[in-house]
Protein backbone atom coordinates (compact mmCIF):
# COMPACT_ATOMS: atom_id res chain seq x y z
CA UNK A 1 0.00 0.00 0.00
CA UNK A 2 1.25 3.47 -0.88
CA UNK A 3 2.05 5.59 2.19
CA UNK A 4 3.98 8.85 2.20
CA UNK A 5 4.00 11.75 4.66
CA UNK A 6 5.29 14.26 2.08
CA UNK A 7 2.23 15.36 0.05
CA UNK A 8 4.32 16.13 -3.04
CA UNK A 9 6.29 12.87 -3.17
CA UNK A 10 5.22 9.93 -5.33
CA UNK A 11 7.47 7.21 -3.90
CA UNK A 12 5.80 3.82 -4.28
CA UNK A 13 3.32 5.06 -6.87
CA UNK A 14 2.93 3.63 -10.38
CA UNK A 15 1.98 6.07 -13.14
CA UNK A 16 1.05 5.46 -16.77
CA UNK A 17 1.62 8.18 -19.37
CA UNK A 18 0.21 7.74 -22.86
CA UNK A 19 1.77 9.78 -25.63
CA UNK A 20 4.88 9.51 -23.48
CA UNK A 21 7.49 9.30 -26.20
CA UNK A 22 7.95 13.03 -26.72
CA UNK A 23 6.74 16.55 -25.95
CA UNK A 24 4.40 17.10 -23.03
CA UNK A 25 4.31 13.37 -22.29
CA UNK A 26 8.04 13.36 -21.62
CA UNK A 27 7.75 16.52 -19.52
CA UNK A 28 5.11 14.79 -17.40
CA UNK A 29 7.15 11.60 -17.12
CA UNK A 30 10.32 13.40 -16.06
CA UNK A 31 8.49 15.23 -13.30
CA UNK A 32 6.86 12.03 -12.02
CA UNK A 33 10.17 10.17 -11.99
CA UNK A 34 11.92 12.94 -10.10
CA UNK A 35 9.13 12.83 -7.51
CA UNK A 36 9.76 9.10 -6.98
CA UNK A 37 7.17 7.34 -9.15
CA UNK A 38 7.64 4.31 -11.37
CA UNK A 39 6.48 5.31 -14.85
CA UNK A 40 5.13 3.30 -17.77
CA UNK A 41 5.24 5.16 -21.07
CA UNK A 42 3.06 4.25 -24.03
CA UNK A 43 2.71 5.51 -27.60
CA UNK A 44 2.34 4.14 -31.12
CA UNK A 45 6.02 4.42 -32.06
CA UNK A 46 8.31 1.88 -30.41
CA UNK A 47 11.52 3.60 -31.54
CA UNK A 48 10.36 6.89 -30.05
CA UNK A 49 9.52 5.15 -26.78
CA UNK A 50 12.90 3.44 -26.64
CA UNK A 51 14.62 6.80 -27.09
CA UNK A 52 12.49 8.32 -24.34
CA UNK A 53 13.28 5.48 -21.94
CA UNK A 54 16.98 5.82 -22.68
CA UNK A 55 16.84 9.56 -21.95
CA UNK A 56 14.70 9.27 -18.81
CA UNK A 57 16.17 6.15 -17.21
CA UNK A 58 18.68 8.20 -15.20
CA UNK A 59 15.73 9.86 -13.44
CA UNK A 60 14.13 6.66 -12.13
CA UNK A 61 12.39 3.41 -13.10
CA UNK A 62 10.73 3.91 -16.50
CA UNK A 63 9.42 1.29 -18.92
CA UNK A 64 7.81 1.32 -22.35
CA UNK A 65 4.71 -0.40 -23.74
CA UNK A 66 4.01 0.39 -27.41
CA UNK A 67 0.27 0.69 -28.11
CA UNK A 68 -2.13 2.82 -30.15
CA UNK A 69 -4.82 4.05 -27.77
CA UNK A 70 -6.84 5.26 -30.73
CA UNK A 71 -7.81 1.65 -31.45
CA UNK A 72 -9.56 -1.09 -29.49
CA UNK A 73 -6.64 -3.45 -30.13
CA UNK A 74 -4.17 -0.91 -28.80
CA UNK A 75 -6.15 -0.37 -25.62
CA UNK A 76 -6.47 -4.12 -25.12
CA UNK A 77 -2.71 -4.54 -25.61
CA UNK A 78 -1.80 -1.80 -23.15
CA UNK A 79 -4.31 -3.04 -20.56
CA UNK A 80 -3.06 -6.63 -20.82
CA UNK A 81 0.59 -5.62 -20.56
CA UNK A 82 -0.02 -3.43 -17.53
CA UNK A 83 -2.10 -6.14 -15.85
CA UNK A 84 0.77 -8.57 -16.33
CA UNK A 85 3.34 -6.20 -14.86
CA UNK A 86 1.64 -4.38 -11.97
CA UNK A 87 -1.00 -5.06 -9.34
CA UNK A 88 -2.14 -1.45 -9.12
CA UNK A 89 -1.93 1.91 -10.90
CA UNK A 90 -2.01 5.12 -8.89
CA UNK A 91 -2.13 7.65 -11.73
CA UNK A 92 -3.17 7.43 -15.38
CA UNK A 93 -2.19 10.33 -17.61
CA UNK A 94 -4.32 10.26 -20.76
CA UNK A 95 -1.92 12.42 -22.75
CA UNK A 96 -1.84 10.80 -26.20
CA UNK A 97 -3.17 13.22 -28.78
CA UNK A 98 -3.69 13.72 -32.48
CA UNK A 99 -4.36 16.81 -34.55
CA UNK A 100 -5.36 17.63 -38.12
CA UNK A 101 -5.15 20.86 -40.04
CA UNK A 102 -6.93 21.84 -43.24
CA UNK A 103 -8.89 24.85 -44.50
CA UNK A 104 -12.56 24.83 -43.55
CA UNK A 105 -13.82 24.10 -47.07
CA UNK A 106 -11.44 21.18 -47.45
CA UNK A 107 -11.56 19.69 -43.95
CA UNK A 108 -12.31 15.95 -44.33
CA UNK A 109 -14.44 13.62 -42.24
CA UNK A 110 -11.33 11.54 -41.63
CA UNK A 111 -9.83 14.55 -39.85
CA UNK A 112 -12.55 14.20 -37.22
CA UNK A 113 -12.49 10.40 -37.08
CA UNK A 114 -8.75 10.18 -36.45
CA UNK A 115 -8.58 12.99 -33.91
CA UNK A 116 -11.62 11.96 -31.89
CA UNK A 117 -10.57 8.29 -31.85
CA UNK A 118 -7.41 9.22 -29.95
CA UNK A 119 -8.31 12.40 -28.09
CA UNK A 120 -11.77 11.44 -26.85
CA UNK A 121 -12.61 7.78 -27.46
CA UNK A 122 -9.17 6.68 -26.31
CA UNK A 123 -9.40 8.70 -23.09
CA UNK A 124 -12.74 7.17 -22.18
CA UNK A 125 -12.02 3.59 -23.23
CA UNK A 126 -8.56 3.36 -21.64
CA UNK A 127 -9.86 4.83 -18.39
CA UNK A 128 -12.73 2.34 -18.47
CA UNK A 129 -10.32 -0.56 -19.07
CA UNK A 130 -7.92 0.46 -16.29
CA UNK A 131 -10.50 1.14 -13.56
CA UNK A 132 -9.76 -2.20 -11.82
CA UNK A 133 -6.04 -1.39 -11.56
CA UNK A 134 -6.79 2.19 -10.52
CA UNK A 135 -9.22 1.01 -7.86
CA UNK A 136 -6.53 -1.32 -6.55
CA UNK A 137 -4.22 1.70 -6.26
CA UNK A 138 -6.73 3.85 -4.38
CA UNK A 139 -6.22 4.59 -0.70
CA UNK A 140 -8.87 6.03 1.63
CA UNK A 141 -6.75 9.15 2.19
CA UNK A 142 -5.23 9.26 -1.29
CA UNK A 143 -7.50 8.17 -4.16
CA UNK A 144 -6.19 7.00 -7.50
CA UNK A 145 -5.94 9.61 -10.24
CA UNK A 146 -6.85 10.07 -13.88
CA UNK A 147 -5.33 13.19 -15.43
CA UNK A 148 -6.38 14.08 -18.96
CA UNK A 149 -4.49 16.42 -21.27
CA UNK A 150 -6.89 19.00 -22.65
CA UNK A 151 -5.87 22.29 -24.26
CA UNK A 152 -6.55 26.00 -24.12
CA UNK A 153 -7.96 25.43 -27.61
CA UNK A 154 -10.79 23.64 -25.81
CA UNK A 155 -11.34 26.63 -23.51
CA UNK A 156 -11.57 29.38 -26.10
CA UNK A 157 -11.71 29.52 -29.89
CA UNK A 158 -8.33 29.26 -31.63
CA UNK A 159 -6.98 32.27 -33.50
CA UNK A 160 -8.22 32.88 -37.07
CA UNK A 161 -6.27 30.75 -39.50
CA UNK A 162 -5.76 27.94 -36.99
CA UNK A 163 -7.56 25.31 -39.04
CA UNK A 164 -7.55 22.64 -36.32
CA UNK A 165 -11.34 22.28 -36.14
CA UNK A 166 -11.44 18.69 -34.92
CA UNK A 167 -8.63 19.25 -32.41
CA UNK A 168 -10.29 22.18 -30.63
CA UNK A 169 -13.64 20.37 -30.59
CA UNK A 170 -12.02 17.21 -29.21
CA UNK A 171 -10.28 19.09 -26.41
CA UNK A 172 -13.51 20.77 -25.36
CA UNK A 173 -14.95 17.25 -25.27
CA UNK A 174 -12.03 16.10 -23.09
CA UNK A 175 -12.80 18.85 -20.59
CA UNK A 176 -16.46 17.86 -20.31
CA UNK A 177 -15.58 14.15 -20.23
CA UNK A 178 -13.22 14.93 -17.34
CA UNK A 179 -16.06 16.48 -15.35
CA UNK A 180 -18.44 13.65 -16.21
CA UNK A 181 -15.94 10.93 -15.24
CA UNK A 182 -15.09 12.78 -12.04
CA UNK A 183 -18.68 12.36 -10.88
CA UNK A 184 -18.86 8.77 -12.05
CA UNK A 185 -15.63 7.55 -10.46
CA UNK A 186 -15.64 9.47 -7.16
CA UNK A 187 -14.59 8.94 -4.44
CA UNK A 188 -12.05 6.19 -5.19
CA UNK A 189 -10.69 7.78 -8.39
CA UNK A 190 -10.19 11.51 -8.94
CA UNK A 191 -10.36 12.83 -12.50
CA UNK A 192 -8.85 16.18 -13.51
CA UNK A 193 -7.47 17.77 -16.67
CA UNK A 194 -4.51 19.93 -17.60
CA UNK A 195 -5.15 22.47 -20.38
CA UNK A 196 -1.69 23.41 -21.71
CA UNK A 197 -1.00 26.53 -23.69
CA UNK A 198 2.09 27.00 -25.83
CA UNK A 199 4.95 24.56 -25.13
CA UNK A 200 7.68 23.39 -27.44
CA UNK A 201 6.64 20.15 -29.11
CA UNK A 202 6.24 18.61 -32.53
CA UNK A 203 2.59 19.69 -32.52
CA UNK A 204 3.46 23.36 -31.93
CA UNK A 205 6.50 23.56 -34.24
CA UNK A 206 4.61 25.53 -36.89
CA UNK A 207 3.34 28.04 -34.33
CA UNK A 208 6.88 28.65 -33.09
CA UNK A 209 8.53 29.22 -36.47
CA UNK A 210 8.82 32.90 -35.56
CA UNK A 211 10.95 31.97 -32.55
CA UNK A 212 9.93 30.89 -29.06
CA UNK A 213 11.11 34.13 -27.42
CA UNK A 214 9.33 36.38 -29.91
CA UNK A 215 6.08 34.42 -29.70
CA UNK A 216 6.30 34.09 -25.93
CA UNK A 217 6.79 37.84 -25.52
CA UNK A 218 3.22 38.31 -26.76
CA UNK A 219 1.75 36.22 -23.92
CA UNK A 220 0.66 37.67 -20.54
CA UNK A 221 3.63 36.14 -18.69
CA UNK A 222 6.06 37.01 -21.46
CA UNK A 223 7.20 33.51 -22.36
CA UNK A 224 6.07 30.12 -23.61
CA UNK A 225 5.75 27.21 -21.22
CA UNK A 226 8.78 25.43 -19.79
CA UNK A 227 9.03 21.69 -19.06
CA UNK A 228 8.91 22.32 -15.30
CA UNK A 229 5.57 24.11 -15.69
CA UNK A 230 4.00 20.87 -16.91
CA UNK A 231 6.02 18.70 -14.53
CA UNK A 232 4.84 20.72 -11.55
CA UNK A 233 1.12 20.47 -12.27
CA UNK A 234 1.49 16.78 -13.15
CA UNK A 235 3.17 15.95 -9.85
CA UNK A 236 0.62 18.00 -7.93
CA UNK A 237 -2.36 16.24 -9.54
CA UNK A 238 -0.79 12.79 -9.02
CA UNK A 239 0.14 13.43 -5.39
CA UNK A 240 -1.80 13.47 -2.15
CA UNK A 241 -1.52 17.28 -2.22
CA UNK A 242 -4.50 17.27 -4.62
CA UNK A 243 -6.60 14.68 -2.77
CA UNK A 244 -9.56 17.09 -2.42
CA UNK A 245 -9.74 18.14 -6.09
CA UNK A 246 -11.74 16.40 -8.79
CA UNK A 247 -13.45 17.53 -11.99
CA UNK A 248 -11.09 20.48 -12.43
CA UNK A 249 -9.70 21.71 -15.75
CA UNK A 250 -6.54 23.65 -14.98
CA UNK A 251 -5.09 25.97 -17.65
CA UNK A 252 -1.29 26.00 -17.79
CA UNK A 253 -0.91 28.70 -20.39
CA UNK A 254 0.75 31.75 -18.90
CA UNK A 255 -2.60 33.46 -18.45
CA UNK A 256 -3.64 33.42 -22.11
CA UNK A 257 -7.07 31.85 -21.59
CA UNK A 258 -7.82 33.67 -18.34
CA UNK A 259 -6.71 37.24 -19.03
CA UNK A 260 -7.32 37.67 -22.76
Amino acid sequence: MYVNDDPFRLDGKVAVVTGGGRGIGMMIARGLLRAGATVYLSSRKAAELDAAVAELSAEGPVRAIPADVGTADGIATLTAELSNRVDAIHALFNNAGATWGAPFAEFPESGFDKVFSVNVNGVFLLTQALVPLLTAGAHDKDPARVINTGSIDGLRAPMPGMNNFSYSASKAAVHMLTRHLAGELAPRILVNAIAPGLFESKMTATLLTGGAEAIGAQLPLGRIGRPQDIAGIAVFLASSASAYITGAVIPVDGGLSTTR
